[in-house]
């Protein structure tokens, strides 16, 4: 790893190429998941009395097999830049990060460093009170990439964000009038609709609390576990996670797999609770019923809380969301990997 890499934009302009790429295709291997999601999610009318394969049964029964992928568009417009940015960001941080470090004089990457995913709070405090320290061989150390997934995910995030909004309109309305109003279909008809009635920007980046506070766990979260596990398995199992490459262990797809699968499922785990807020409040404003979540994140927690309890209200949709989640980011970050490989990219643990 290199600061040097940080002025070259052949290094630049492949990494955002790789994580759009791997953005695209996680998304669309679990775009039927991630519509019964939102569904469930939000108590959709139609389909709050489902669970997860026979409300996915219902969605072809009532509408057709097309309308699993409803709302991949949008997904597909926002997810390419969102994960370029994601993606390559981090190695902008995780680089650029490593200016501030020092190298240790026993050569070894310090892993007892803690792990804070509860907020920026406890990312920050864990680097302002334990030491970023290189090893020789320029290993980054885990802490920092803790920090610059964090940072990673929210700069993703927020350029995105408008579009994720879009992607959950879509993928929410079953019918195109509710309650009287008639919403729009399309990605740049939903956000003209949002932007004129909805309170312009403020409209189009309501949910945008929850996003922030739980992409600082999530992102930090599954980085860090990512290359974490990365590191474990070529360090304890070389020759059965890894093979050699040009003097180099390089981790093989299963394990890049396996990997990215547990980053997923505990990143998921840590920030459920604001992932259901950020949906109600995204679609506060498309029913009667569900302007109460419009007045903000703390509201929309108790409310949902109330309403629901923790199980059916909180983590309603977590089972649904460990069988997307798990998939879905393996997927990312193996094909991040992959897309890195080809383009002549270093992937070192």
């Amino acid at each position: 790893m290199s600061t040097s890499d940080l002025k070259n934009p052949v290094f630049m302009a492949k990494s955002f190429l790789a994580g759009g790429i791997a953005g695209m295709t996680s998304k669309t291997a679990v775009a039927p998941l991630d519509r019964i999601k939102i569904l469930l999610q939000v108590h959709n009318n139609h389909y709050k009395e489902f669970g997860v394969f026979s409300g996915l049964k219902a969605i072809i029964r009532k509408e057709r097999f097309i309308s699993l992928y409803k709302g991949n568009g949008a997904q597909m417009v926002r997810i390419f830049p969102y994960a370029a940015v994601q993606f390559s960001s981090f190695e902008i941080y995780k680089r650029g990060l490593s200016i501030f470090t020092r190298e240790s004089e026993s050569g070894k990457v310090n892993h007892s460093l803690k792990f804070f995913a509860g907020s920026m709070a406890g990312v920050t405090s864990a680097l302002m009170t334990y030491p970023l320290d290189l090893s020789e061989s320029g290993k980054v150390n885990h802490s920092l990439k803790f920090f610059a997934g964090s940072m990673a995910g929210v700069t993703s995030a927020l350029m995105t964000y408008p579009l994720d909004l879009v992607r959950a309109r879509l993928a929410f309305h079953v019918t195109t009038t509710v309650d009287g109003l008639k919403f729009p279909t399309t990605i740049v008809g939903t956000l003209v609709y949002v932007f004129q009635n909805e309170g312009k920007m403020v409209g189009l980046y309501r949910g945008i609390t929850p996003t922030v506070l739980a992409m600082i766990p999530y992102g930090g979260c599954n980085f860090y576990m990512f290359e974490r596990l990365k590191h474990l398995a070529v360090e304890y199992m070389p020759t059965v996670c890894g093979y050699e490459k040009d003097g180099k262990t390089v981790l093989n797809i299963p394990s890049k797999l396996l990997c990215g699968g547990i980053a997923g499922a505990i990143g998921q785990t840590t920030i459920y609770p604001l992932d259901v807020a950020r949906r109600r409040m995204q679609l506060s404003m498309t029913s009667n019923e569900t302007k109460k979540y419009s007045e903000g994140l703390f509201k929309t927690l108790s409310i949902t809380y109330k309403d629901y309890g923790v199980v059916r209200g909180l983590y309603r949709g977590m089972s649904i969301n460990y069988i997307r989640a798990i998939p879905m980011v393996a997927v990312s970050f193996s094909t991040y990997e992959i897309c890195k490989q080809m383009l002549g990219l270093e992937t070192g643990i």
